[in-house]
């Protein structure tokens, strides 16, 4: 049995992958369907995965990751990516999914498509930016955790350069931004990082029991 507890231990943000290592196609199917499965708000899912699997693109992309030599040396590289634009329609689609896998009748769907129809025409893009943002980091928490119980390591990186990233993966052609930056793989045997215990406060410090 995993003991979920040993195994957040065990994790921490490499510093040195191992490039001569590589995860395997049903290592990788399980981060895709664990970020497919991970919740969002209303379920909207606005949130997409570009997965990388190309040494010369993830050479590439150094430079516009503040030369954080992880994502060269990873297994793959996972882009967070937030969809721009709410629009009608995508809100139209995501009921049009309910409707197909649930078969919830129109009058159960009705009251809250409308209300999100008219929710989302209320917001600025800043806001849907926002708002998208939030749903990318929930879903980088839960791969962090999904990677943590299939001992694949991985590098959580807020810091790069994201136009570059959008001119280097064509993003904004396809409507997305680039948020969050996952390099994945196995970590190095020297990386000085992978022995040194956690820093963290105290349980008590973090919690507050009412």
């Amino acid at each position: 049995m995993i003991n979920s507890i040993q195994q957040l231990k065990w994790r921490y943000a490499v510093k040195k992958f191992d490039d001569t290592k590589y995860l395997t196609s049903e290592k990788i199917q399980i981060l895709k369907e664990a970020f497919n499965l991970t919740a969002t708000s209303y379920g909207l899912q606005p949130i997409k995965l570009v997965v990388i699997n190309n040494k010369e693109l993830q050479s590439s992309l150094v430079k516009a990751s503040y030369n954080q030599k992880q994502v060269a040396q990873a297994s793959h590289v996972l882009v967070f990516c937030i969809e721009t634009q709410i629009s009608e329609q995508y809100i139209l689609n995501y009921f049009s999914n309910v409707k197909k896998l649930r078969n919830t009748a129109d009058e159960i769907l009705h009251p809250f498509k409308t209300a999100l129809i008219r929710d989302f025409s209320k917001k600025n893009e800043d806001e849907i930016i926002s708002w998208a943002t939030n749903q990318a980091y929930l879903a980088m928490g839960n791969l962090l955790t999904i990677c943590a119980f299939e001992e694949i390591d991985a590098c959580p990186m807020e810091g790069f350069i994201a136009s570059e990233y959008h001119r280097i993966l064509d993003l904004e052609d396809k409507g997305l931004q680039a948020v969050l930056v996952l390099p994945v793989g196995y970590r190095a045997e020297d990386d000085f990082f992978s022995n040194l215990p956690k820093v963290r406060k105290s349980v008590e410090d973090c919690i507050i029991e009412l």
